[in-house]
């Protein structure tokens, strides 16, 4: 229940995202249309803000979809850990509990570092930790695995 719960909060920030992306683009047009030249300066500045709003959220759907389809992947193949950790009264994974495990799926990386799936499970140990950031690492590190093995594959 988790998890639909983050999707739906993400798609209705995403749609918010959008909806004040094309609001600032329409104000910046109503600025270049007064004709002045701080108002036409500060409208085709005003559109930079979309511009990279649009682009950064872009990058950020597809990573998402990217590293779910990969986690799916696993999941079907069974390659997944078993998620037996105890959880705190919010639902979220005790972080000490998930810390006593994470050496288990780095010194996996360590072993192989070519592999794409321990890269996943590392990220997912990183995730269950509470350190997102280096989650966010080790999952575009196996996206760029798993890229280069399809092209390595394919070629």
């Amino acid at each position: 229940m988790s998890a639909l719960r983050g999707r739906v909060a993400a798609l209705v920030m995403t749609a918010l995202l959008v909806l004040y992306l094309l609001l600032v683009v329409q104000y910046s047009f109503v600025l270049m249309g007064t004709g002045t030249t701080i108002g036409v300066a500060m409208g085709v500045a005003l559109l930079v803000i979309p511009l990279i709003g649009a682009w950064v959220l872009f990058r950020e759907l597809r990573f998402v979809i990217s590293a779910e389809r990969l986690v799916a992947r696993m999941a079907a193949a069974g390659e997944l850990p078993v998620d037996e950790l105890p959880r705190l009264p919010s639902g979220r994974v005790d972080p000490a509990a998930a810390d006593l495990e994470f050496p288990t799926y780095q010194a996996e990386v360590e072993n192989d570092p070519e592999s794409w799936r321990a890269w996943i499970r590392l990220g997912l140990a990183y995730d269950a930790s509470g350190d997102r950031s280096r989650a966010r690492w080790a999952t575009r590190e196996a996206l760029r695995l798993e890229r280069a093995s399809r092209a390595a594959s394919a070629g």
